[in-house]
C-alpha cells in the first residue's frame, strides 16, 4: 500500500510516499480501505515535534510512529477474529487510535473504538471532520454549555471553530463568531448569531460580555479576552499559548478555585464519533471542506495548513472523489 512516511521530524519536505505492507487486522480489529483523511494542525505539530515536550512520548530523536493521520473515512476491507459489528464493504468513519496511520491506503482500527457506520447519504470527504469536533465538543462540555449562555468563538472558521459554532448552537447557546472578512458568510451560514471581522475591528472591544470565550486557533490570550468575560466567565484555548501560558493559567485557576481558565484534554473519542454521526444524520452538523489534495501531494496540504488560512478541513483524497474537482 502507499503511505506518507516521515522517518524524521521536520518540514513537509521530509514526507515520502512509499510502498508499505498492508496491515493484517488482529483479533477485535477491522482493516479499513481509506478513501479520505485530513491534514490538520495536530498532524503539522506531530511532523515537526512541536512543542518540544512531546518528544519523550512521540520519539526523542526520531518519530516512533512514521505514518500520521487521525481522521479517516472508507470501507471495511477485512475483519479480525471476533468482530461481528462490521462486515466487509461497510462504509465507516472515525478516528485512529493515538492519532496515527490514516495517511495511507489502509489502516487497522479497533472495532469497538472510535469508528462507526457512515451517516446516511454522505460521501467520504464530507465526514472526515471528527478531530475538530472532538476538540470543540471537549471544550463545550467542560463549559457545561446550555441554553441562555453566551459564547464567543475566536477563529470560528477552522476545523475546531466551525465545529464549535455548530455544536454551540446545538447546545442552545448564543454564538458570536470572530473571523476574517472572507469567512463572514461562512460563520453566518453555520448558525452564528453575531459575526465580528477581526481585521476591521478589535474584537476585545466590542462592548459585550460572555459566559465563555473559546480561542479555537491559539492566536489570542486570556489577558486579551479578559474584558469580554462575565464576572464568572471562563476562557479556554485549544493551544498551550506563548510560553505555555494557558496550561499554567489553567493549573493556577484550578488551584485557586476560580476556574477562569480551563485547558481540558480530549477523551472518549468513541462517544464523540457516535454523537457526531447522529448530529450529521439529523442535519445539525455539516463538514466544511476547504480544499483537497491527492495522497502524492500531501506535502502541499501540510504547507497550506501551516499558512493558518484554511477554513474547515483540508482533505486528502486517498481514493479520488469527483465531487471535489
Amino acid at each position: 500500500m502507499k503511505a506518507a512516511v516521515n522517518e524524521r521530524y521536520g518540514s513537509p519536505d521530509v514526507l515520502d510516499i512509499r510502498e508499505l505492507p498492508v496491515p493484517n487486522p488482529q483479533a477485535g480489529e477491522i482493516l479499513v480501505k481509506v478513501h479520505a483523511t485530513t491534514v490538520g494542525r495536530t498532524d503539522s505539530c506531530a511532523l515537526r515535534a512541536h512543542p518540544f515536550f512531546v518528544r519523550p512520548f512521540s520519539g526523542l530523536l526520531r518519530p516512533r510512529r512514521k505514518v500520521l493521520g487521525l481522521d479517516f473515512a472508507g470501507t471495511v476491507e477485512a475483519v479480525g477474529e471476533g468482530v461481528t459489528k462490521f462486515r466487509q464493504g461497510n462504509p465507516v468513519f472515525g478516528l485512529t487510535p493515538g492519532g496515527y496511520g490514516a495517511h495511507a491506503e489502509y489502516v487497522c482500527v479497533p472495532a469497538d473504538g472510535a469508528v462507526c457506520g457512515m451517516p446516511a447519504g454522505k460521501r467520504f470527504h464530507e465526514v472526515v471532520v471528527c478531530e475538530g469536533a472532538w476538540y470543540a465538543n471537549t471544550f463545550l462540555k467542560k463549559f457545561n454549555l446550555k441554553p441562555g449562555h453566551k459564547i464567543l468563538i475566536y477563529g470560528a472558521s477552522g476545523a475546531i471553530g466551525t465545529a464549535a459554532v455548530q455544536l454551540s448552537k446545538f447546545y442552545g447557546a448564543e454564538v458570536t463568531a470572530v473571523v476574517s472578512t472572507r469567512h463572514l458568510d461562512l460563520a453566518t451560514r453555520l448558525g452564528a448569531d453575531h459575526v465580528v471581522d477581526y481585521t476591521a475591528e478589535d474584537f476585545s472591544k466590542i462592548g459585550q460580555s460572555f459566559d465563555f470565550v473559546l480561542d479555537a486557533v491559539g492566536k489570542t490570550s486570556y489577558f486579551q479576552c479578559r474584558p469580554l468575560l462575565e464576572p464568572n466567565g471562563v476562557f479556554a484555548a485549544t493551544d498551550p499559548g506563548r510560553w505555555w501560558q494557558n496550561i499554567y493559567l489553567a493549573i493556577w485557576s484550578s488551584l485557586t478555585g476560580t476556574g477562569r481558565v480551563v485547558f481540558p484534554t480530549p477523551r472518549d473519542a468513541r462517544s464523540l464519533v457516535e454523537f457526531l454521526k447522529v448530529r450529521i444524520d439529523k442535519g445539525e452538523f455539516r463538514g466544511v471542506v476547504d480544499r483537497a489534495y491527492s495522497l502524492r501531494n500531501i506535502a502541499d496540504a501540510y504547507r497550506y495548513v501551516e499558512t493558518g488560512q484554511k477554513a474547515g478541513v483540508v482533505v486528502i483524497e486517498v481514493v479520488p472523489e469527483d465531487a471535489l474537482r
